[in-house]
């Protein structure tokens, strides 16, 4: 049997150095070597091995037998941001659109089943998940991931599709064939809102995001609650106001309608 281009490049340490990395989370701030074996799977002397080497390169420190990331990690999301234009090219936007509409504005990339959060500008918390810069949401009940999918591959939807649409909450779409048919409805408007779907109480409204080459590259999005507009409030007054910010983010990619 050929081992395929794809696995003989592959480095396996690699993969599990960035696992020891991910582990570190809200519930693991500071873990020990046996809890961080735990959640990514590994053998504790693999785990120690990664944390050492990582250690020397100055993104982790250990106090006795626990183990925290150090600021140095930070850098690697600066290195994103520096050498992405399209985050600075659009802040300035992002903050115009959250003055005019009072409510938060972001912008989103896809990432595997996610939309990932690359630029924001936040005026009130509206989520029960603390959302900043990296933050990840599941593409298929956002209407920055409906965006995305809308204009993604349909191998992409078929994957999105094929690892399950759950119920985050009791408005969430489930059903494959009505997911599709959203989609359908997000290319013919050209924008999506998502009312409830993620979150109870969470209102979001979005808008692609275009390149020189017309490809969509990432989402606009404006976000509220329930308590402060409705799905028809979005509709007749934000709507316009983000498609005209996507636009002008938009034409400063070097894209022409």
């Amino acid at each position: 049997m050929t081992t395929g281009p794809d696995e003989r490049d592959f480095i396996q340490s690699i993969e599990r150095g960035f696992a020891v990395l991910l582990a570190f989370d809200e519930e693991r701030v500071d873990p020990t070597l046996a809890e961080l074996a735990a959640a990514t799977g590994l053998s504790r002397p693999a785990v120690r091995r990664i944390l050492l080497t990582l250690q020397r390169l100055g993104y982790v420190r250990s106090s006795g037998s626990r183990w925290s990331l150090t600021p140095r990690v930070l850098s690697i999301g600066q290195h994103y941001s520096a050498s992405h234009a399209m985050i600075e090219i659009a802040q300035p936007h992002l903050l115009e659109l959250s003055v005019k509409t009072g409510e938060s504005a972001s912008l989103a990339e896809l990432d595997g089943r996610d939309a990932v959060y690359v630029a924001r500008v936040p005026v009130r918390r509206i989520m029960s998940i603390n959302v900043s810069i990296g933050t990840r949401i599941p593409a298929f009940a956002s209407s920055m991931g409906r965006v995305l999918l809308t204009w993604a591959p349909d191998v992409v939807v078929d994957e999105i599709i094929a690892g399950g649409l759950p119920a985050l909450t009791r408005h969430t779409v489930t059903d494959a064939d009505v997911f599709r048919g959203v989609l359908r409805q997000v290319r013919s408007d050209g924008w999506s809102i998502v009312a409830e779907e993620l979150e109870i109480g969470l209102l979001s409204v979005s808008a692609p995001v275009r390149d020189r080459s017309g490809e969509v590259v990432a989402a606009l999005a404006s976000s509220t609650s329930v308590g402060r507009s409705s799905v028809e409030a979005i509709r007749c007054d934000v709507v316009p106001l983000l498609l005209d910010a996507a636009e002008r983010i938009s034409a400063d990619l070097g894209h022409r309608s």
